[in-house]
């Protein structure tokens, strides 16, 4: 038998490629239908299934990605509104603090009439170091600012004194800075006791400034209000300077000065003036 299929085995196979051509014709006979419409079919089967899974595939991708599509559009959307909702919240706060700025100045040109020309100004920068106490504002030159104006706070106070100007800068030493060197005075109901306003190295490291030339016969108290003299008419008189924290003697023992704490917030201030004029009261 097996030499037998060996010898005649293609004749074999034709055979029952034969026998299964006819029993698949005459299944198609008997079942009623167009034998070559069947046949079609049968042939064509699993080109429609593969066609079918195709086009599902392509379906869901082209789905998939228009979504994607959509999403990245609705978030485009959503960045762009947020973008502008910021930038309205950023000018609605740059209005709202210009309002504050004006209204302050107001305050402050009503408080003190004398001083005739004030300009505002931002600090941008500052310097503290064991030799200076200074920082820089955001205008110089361009806005009429001069090497040594005095420069206040919103409540008048003096916080220092313009020590150099560019076109749109300024730098400024502050009261305790080691150059500073003006007339003070300290103030009493019915009474002027006249002294120098002076930095010192030692104080600057603990943001004071001192107080010399102190008369003999004077007694401080803790909590004297001292303010600026203007004598010689180059700074305004009057602005605060701070108040009197203790009574030191000098080194030598024989004179005496006075320890001021500053009524400016020196290190927090953002927003100040700058005295570009004033009247001298005699």
């Amino acid at each position: 038998m097996k030499k037998l299929f060996q010898s005649n085995g293609g004749l074999l196979v034709l055979i029952a490629l034969l026998l299964a051509a006819i029993t698949l014709v005459l299944s198609l006979i008997l079942s009623g239908a167009d034998p070559l419409a069947n046949l079609w079919g049968v042939v064509t089967t699993p080109f429609r299934a593969v066609g079918t899974a195709a086009a599902d595939w392509a379906e869901r991708s082209f789905s998939h990605r228009y979504r994607e599509e959509v999403l990245a559009d609705e978030v485009e959307r959503l960045r762009q509104e947020l973008a502008a909702a910021e930038r309205q919240v950023r000018e609605g706060e740059a209005a709202q603090e210009e309002n504050q700025r004006l209204r302050t100045l107001l305050e402050l040109r009503q408080r003190r009439s004398d001083l005739t020309d004030l300009e505002s100004a931002t600090v941008t920068a500052r310097a503290l170091s064991n030799w200076e106490s200074s920082f820089t504002i955001s205008k110089g030159s361009n806005y009429g600012i001069q090497e040594g104006q005095c420069v206040i706070d919103a409540y008048g106070n003096l916080v220092g004194v313009v020590r150099e100007v560019g076109l749109n800068w300024a730098t400024v030493l502050t009261v305790v800075d080691t150059d500073i060197d003006m007339g003070g005075k300290v103030s009493r109901p019915g009474e002027q006791i006249s002294a120098v306003l002076e930095g010192d190295f030692a104080l600057m490291t603990q943001g004071r400034v001192k107080l010399s030339y102190l008369p003999e016969d004077i007694q401080l108290r803790s909590g004297d209000l001292v303010l600026t003299s203007g004598r010689g008419g180059v700074y305004p008189p009057d602005l605060v300077v701070g108040t009197v924290e203790s009574v030191e003697n000098d080194p030598s023992g024989m004179t005496r000065y006075a320890v001021v704490a500053p009524r400016a917030e020196l290190d927090t201030l953002n927003q100040v003036f700058v005295v570009k004029s004033f009247d001298i009261v005699e």
